[in-house]
């Protein structure tokens, strides 16, 4: 097994990796993410939109739909509704229909309708950005990262739920690594994923991983080379849209928790990253605050912490921030913690030498 193609779908970039475990080699390139391109083509088509394809990340594509269903008419089929909430009569109460994907062929026949595709991975951009590295669009192995909120039963919030999934993994196995999943093995909750891994089945590769891209960021941070001498390290992935900062003792996830970006304050981050080392962070408190969440298994004492790492497009956050923060790179780039993540990930669970390039 040699050729890898790592992609992370982030709410403002993709980053694409790839890596040749016999010569070596790797190549990467960060562009404007799928949600953002979509949205563009969303706005440019006029009129009338028929929406299929599959739920992919919102914001962007979900408001430009729900405006555009103010003034004309806007058809999705279920599978497509899902990106703008999992509860199909709220989709349906912005004004926006639900069809039948049988219905489809039929209705853009009318001519009445600009036809859009809801994607995470759109493949024949992905295709010309991998020649024009310079390199095959063939692989022995694909992993992709992006975060999915999870499908919950009705009347449980889908962060609860999601914290659910992530504890019942991580105490059975409290790495990483733990959720990296194989095509036929993801979680049917995690739709998103399910759906990234659908669409990844398009390109020429033996094998298909998935991964949420916090975790994977929280492990491709990990191996910045100052990182990887330490036992105990807090790692900040401050990305565009959620920030994820985690406690690891000797690779193991000691806690977690987790925020929207936008509201988080340096005060509040210093704060947080404190009470994650003391294991004082309580998952109820920090949803009630507007969070994500925590969990926590041990704690190692913010005293006994060798290394606060950050990464990410948004780390300029801690730029002033009273404690050292050295800025992580894995594979010399802060952009690419979380394809460097899934690489890793991969490479534990099948059991493969370590990545020379770290």
């Amino acid at each position: 097994m040699s050729k890898f193609l790592l992609l992370d779908v982030g709410a403002g970039t993709l980053d694409l990796l790839t890596f040749d475990d016999e010569s070596g080699l790797h190549y990467k390139a960060v562009v404007r993410s799928p949600v953002l391109t979509v949205a563009d083509l969303a706005r440019r088509l006029p009129g009338n939109l028929l929406v299929s394809g599959s739920e992919m990340g919102g914001g962007p594509i979900s408001e430009v739909l729900s405006s555009r269903a103010k003034e004309f008419q806007v058809l999705m089929t279920p599978a497509a509704a899902l990106t703008l909430h999992h509860d199909l009569e709220r989709v349906k109460a912005q004004g926006i229909g639900i069809i039948d994907d049988r219905e489809t062929s039929a209705l853009l026949s009318t001519g009445r309708y600009n036809s859009l595709t809801l994607t995470d991975l759109e493949i024949p951009r992905l295709r010309y950005l991998v020649e024009a590295l310079g390199v095959p669009f063939s692989f022995d192995v694909v992993g992709v990262c992006a975060q999915d909120h999870g499908v919950p039963p009705p009347g449980i919030s889908h962060l609860d739920f999601r914290h659910t999934l992530f504890k019942k993994d991580l105490d059975r196995n409290p790495f990483p690594h733990a959720l990296l999943y194989r095509s036929d093995e993801i979680p049917p909750a995690f739709n998103r994923l399910k759906s990234i891994a659908q669409s990844a089945a398009e390109i020429p590769a033996a094998q298909i991983y998935v991964m949420d891209s916090g975790m994977a960021a929280i492990l491709g941070g990990s191996l910045d080379p100052l990182a990887r001498s330490k036992e105990r390290i807090l790692v900040l992935d401050l990305a565009t849209s959620h920030t994820l900062g985690a406690a690891l003792e000797k690779g193991e996830i000691n806690g977690f928790f987790e925020y929207h970006t936008r509201d988080i304050t340096l005060e509040k981050l210093e704060s947080l990253v404190c009470e994650l080392a003391e294991g004082d962070l309580v998952h109820e408190r920090i949803l009630q605050q507007g969070g994500h969440g925590a969990y926590v298994r041990k704690a190692f004492g913010f005293d006994r912490n060798e290394l606060i790492l950050a990464t990410g497009p948004k780390r300029r956050l801690v730029e002033k921030s009273r404690f050292p923060v050295h800025p992580g790179a894995p594979l010399g780039d802060h952009m690419m913690t979380g394809t460097a993540g899934l690489l890793e990930a991969i490479r534990r669970r099948q059991g493969l030498e370590p990545v020379p390039a770290w």
